[in-house]
């Protein structure tokens, strides 16, 4: 692989931490179109629903309160990035302390994702989320407990 080649990746691979960076704030933050633009025009979200487009996934997102999930703060860590040309993988891990029709929650799982890299730059083609827990932070948490149904729907299987 050349110097170039090397750097190439380099700056792809901090590109793509930087785009999970914006994705977690823009989403924390309510900054819903935002976000959608973070998604190539016909990308997925996979998590507590399913979701394809722009138009959907603004929707979707928006409406998160609608279902009570009223406050939420994503932290993402343990990024494994594989970059393949003008594709790239994404797996990582969230931790996500949020508030569930007023009642704070504590919920963990596995993001994989699948990006593209878009004359905008890297953008998602599927965001991925599966949980390994969701429950009231009250009740203390472990692997594969739930309180909200499409958390459940959404969980990681197990290896």
């Amino acid at each position: 692989m050349t110097v170039e080649e090397r750097l190439r990746r380099l700056e792809d691979v901090e590109e793509i931490r930087s785009l999970d960076a914006r994705y977690c704030r823009l989403l924390d933050d309510g900054d819903w179109s935002g976000l959608v633009g973070l998604f190539t025009p016909e990308g997925i979200f996979d998590g507590l629903s399913r979701v394809e487009g722009r138009a959907d996934l603004l929707a979707f997102f928006a409406g998160l309160a609608d279902s009570g999930l009223t406050a939420f703060w994503h932290h993402v860590s343990n990024l494994e990035i594989e970059v393949n040309g003008d594709r790239a993988s994404v797996t990582s891990l969230l931790w996500q302390p949020c508030v569930v029709d007023g009642v704070p929650h504590v919920a963990a799982g596995r993001y994989t994702d699948e990006l593209v890299r878009t004359e905008d730059g890297w953008r998602y083609r599927e965001k991925r989320v599966r949980f390994s827990y969701w429950v009231p932070l009250a009740d203390g948490w472990d692997r594969h407990t739930f309180t909200l149904e499409s958390a459940r729907a959404a969980t990681l299987e197990d290896a």
